[in-house]
């Protein structure tokens, strides 16, 4: 199955040199393949894994080992954030 993959902000770094400055790029997954599976080949520190949405729906950190992607999600994945 095919997915879009996005980091944002500093995780972009994470991404092959040719996709960080559309900080995206498609992902062939096998069927039934979790949040975690899709993660694991970019090597994320999982405390920088902060919001993690699918399809604009935010994942919690207990369900990200579990939930199943589908063919044409878009996995997005953010940073901690600080502002002022």
């Amino acid at each position: 199955m095919h997915i879009t993959f996005k980091l944002y902000a500093s995780l972009t770094a994470y991404l092959p040199p040719e996709r960080r400055s559309g900080n995206q790029m498609p992902l062939e997954l096998p069927v039934g393949a979790t949040v975690a599976e899709a993660v694991a080949p970019f090597a994320l520190p999982m405390h920088l894994v902060h919001l993690v949405l699918i399809n604009g729906h935010y994942v919690p950190p207990e369900q990200r080992a579990s939930r199943v992607l589908n063919e044409g999600d878009v996995l997005a994945i953010w940073p901690p954030i600080a502002g002022g």
